[in-house]
């Protein structure tokens, strides 16, 4: 019984179906190119950056932060960062 899969229940598939058509939530982007934020999570934490580049529908930024002298653009979700006030 382990070996052979469970067919679906057409309820079931009817659930999967309707949740794939839901369309996505629409993703609040609050920051603007040019505004200076810093890192609140990930490896870049605490690092100081300026926004370049914003991606609303996968709720990214690329900020350029300073590394090792250079400017390197890392991509960062929304909820990584905050704002400088």
């Amino acid at each position: 019984s382990g070996n052979k899969p469970v067919p679906l229940q057409e309820s079931e598939i009817r659930s999967i179906i309707k949740t794939k058509e839901k369309a996505p939530d629409k993703v609040t982007v609050e920051y603007q190119v040019g505004e200076n934020v810093r890192v609140v999570d990930g490896p870049f934490t605490d690092f100081h950056g300026k926004v370049v580049e914003i991606d609303a529908a996968k709720g990214k930024l690329k900020v350029l932060v300073n590394m090792f002298g250079r400017e390197t653009p890392v991509e960062l979700d929304l909820l990584q960062v905050e704002r400088l006030r």
